[in-house]
């Protein structure tokens, strides 16, 4: 599975741009600010539905635009694959497979896969739980697509009793039956993500701890804690625990809207103790576990994507990376940097063909090397 070519209208900072990609290595070059980052999150947008920056959609519409379209097509096995996606302003998104439009977006995800390592990974360490949660949701999701379903129902379960929380409060009144629909509705779809969770860390740990490893050749011994309140008792009982202070506080203060990851080395917090090497290292670990988890769940090799990280890193660390390229662990590659001459020198390395795009103020020139 690879993207064949890839096609932009009023997308950020493109008015419109087409891209002939091939199967292999596709790097794009240019100034910061010249938009190559802005080809990649096309990308996400063809395999998840949405942005990896920014999540507003209408906020990816070009400046003094009133849409944006983001078309690609996908080859798979023997087959093309049409996808297009319109956003306009004040309208409900278009994602259409091969000029069909799906009912529900959730029928795409896990089509076909991606996964970015990227600066901006550093939030899964530096942000609140909330990154962490939809991370782990947004990897379980494309091959689990019941646990899709719960994580929909119980979110608008969560508001509904929200609200019944806050009138009740506002009205100077506790109703418990009506409270107790809400519950039970609420307790159904929070064991089964619970569930999921636990048994998608059980499998996905070991991975990440083998990678992490190899990309930094390091001793410490690193973990993934998966903090929850239901570890340590029942969905029902921690309802019942928190009952009095849900009132008070009008909305629900418990449940697995607010589990967490603790990540670790050596027993210690990374965000806090971990160098920049280590963290680097652990971020770098947690993709390539993720890569590798959807490669063997969904049978299918995601698109690879680099943004901007070989200046990040060290030597060392790249060349672990480019092995891995070189021994085609990875499919098809896509790789923004600042420098040709960094990119030339990196993948002159590795018996591979590659091509570069020079992005130059939302356009481009293609070069390709042999």
């Amino acid at each position: 599975m690879h993207l064949k070519s890839l096609s932009l209208i009023n997308f950020k900072n493109y008015a419109q741009a087409e891209f002939e990609l091939n199967e292999g290595i596709n790097c794009f070059v240019g100034k910061n600010g010249a938009g190559k980052t802005n080809v990649l999150d096309a990308v996400h947008y063809l395999s998840m539905c949405k942005s990896y920056l920014n999540p507003v959609d209408k906020q990816n519409i070009r400046f003094n635009e009133q849409f944006f379209v983001v078309q690609g097509t996908w080859q798979e096995e023997d087959k093309e694959i049409e996808i297009y996606c319109g956003v306009k302003a004040g309208a409900k998104k278009i994602f259409k497979r091969n000029k069909a439009e799906y009912e529900k977006l959730a029928d795409h995800i896990g089509s076909f896969p991606s996964v970015i390592i990227s600066p901006y990974d550093r939030d899964l360490i530096a942000e609140g739980s909330e990154v962490r949660r939809r991370w782990m949701d947004g990897i379980i999701s494309q091959f689990d697509r019941k646990y899709l379903d719960y994580l929909v129902r119980y979110t608008k379960i969560l508001d509904q009793r929200n609200a019944l929380l806050k009138h009740f409060y506002e009205n100077g009144f506790f109703e418990r039956e009506s409270m107790d629909v809400w519950d039970a509705q609420l307790i159904h779809a929070g064991k089964a993500i619970h569930e999921r969770r636990k048994a998608f860390l059980e499998e996905f740990i070991p991975v990440f701890q083998s990678y992490y490893q190899f990309i930094g050749e390091e001793s410490e011994v690193v973990k993934l804690e998966y903090r929850s309140a239901l570890n340590d008792c029942s969905f029902e009982e921690l309802l019942e625990q928190n009952r009095r202070k849900d009132s008070q506080s009008q909305f629900t203060t418990g449940g697995t809207h607010k589990d967490d990851l603790l990540f670790t080395i050596k027993g210690h917090p990374v965000k806090k103790f971990g160098s920049q090497g280590q963290q680097k290292s652990f971020l770098i670990a947690l993709r390539l576990a993720q890569f590798d988890w959807l490669k063997k769940h969904l049978d299918k090799k995601p698109v690879l994507m680099l943004d901007d990280i070989f200046d990040k890193l060290d030597h060392q660390r790249v060349e672990k990376l480019m092995s891995l390229v070189s021994d085609h662990v990875f499919g098809q590659v896509l790789v923004t940097d600042t420098e040709s001459e960094r990119i030339k020198a990196v993948f002159s390395k590795i018996d591979m063909d590659y091509q570069i795009f020079n992005i130059d103020s939302s356009t481009f020139q293609e070069v390709i090397y042999e």
